[in-house]
């Protein structure tokens, strides 16, 4: 029974990613304002550099979200490591850029200094960790490699709790400002718990 339960919450877990990851292709496809464009001024839309660091959050974001899920499988760490690696290092890259992207355009996040502070520190913390992860695979520190990379991945999930949680945010308070306050740290911050539960269940050692 347990296995089974395993294998439904891998299989949704991977479902969600891959579904999210592809999302800002309905950017690219749909003409005119789309999704989250709706909340920003036309002014903030014609800035080339705000831009280029929307697009390349989430497009970088989507494939770090695409690629990302498939590192946490044993039996592709344990039959085919060489993928693993290139895998992991496409997803460092993808993670880095869309993190720094994140943290530019997060100071003009719809809903002010509350919803900009959130996601300011989700770039800084989702940064950090991938370049701790990265750093640690370097040094061949494998357990603290894992860990962080647990932690890295937990908030790039952050993607899709954020889609979860805004439409029942919005839902609950009638008012989308205020929603997207609040899912501005509940997107990732629970994430961020659940993986360090994780991370201290596994028995990883981060040094």
């Amino acid at each position: 029974m347990g296995n089974t339960s395993n294998k439904v919450a891998w299989l949704v877990f991977a479902i969600m990613a891959i579904g999210v990851g592809l999302y800002p292709l309905m950017y690219a496809v749909v003409d005119g304002k789309y999704g989250l464009l709706f909340s920003k001024s036309d002014e903030l839309l014609e800035s080339v550099i705000w831009n280029i660091g929307f697009y390349g959050h989430i497009s970088f974001g989507g494939l770090a979200l695409l690629t990302g899920w498939a590192q946490f499988s044993k039996k592709l760490r344990s039959n085919y490591l060489n993928i693993h690696r290139n895998l992991g290092k496409f997803y460092v890259i993808c993670a880095l850029i869309s993190g720094v992207c994140g943290i530019g355009i997060s100071f003009f996040a719809t809903g002010g200094w509350i919803a900009a502070l959130g996601f300011f520190c989700l770039g800084i913390f989702w940064v950090f960790t991938t370049s701790k992860a990265y750093l640690a695979i370097r040094s061949k520190d494998v357990a603290l490699h894992e860990g962080m990379m647990i932690y890295s991945y937990a908030a790039c999930f952050g993607a899709v709790t954020l889609r979860i949680w805004l439409p029942l945010l919005t839902i609950a308070f009638g008012e989308f400002i205020i929603a997207y306050r609040i899912v501005a740290w509940l997107a990732w911050v629970p994430n961020v718990i659940f993986a360090y539960f994780w991370v201290r269940k596994r028995g990883i050692l981060l040094g």
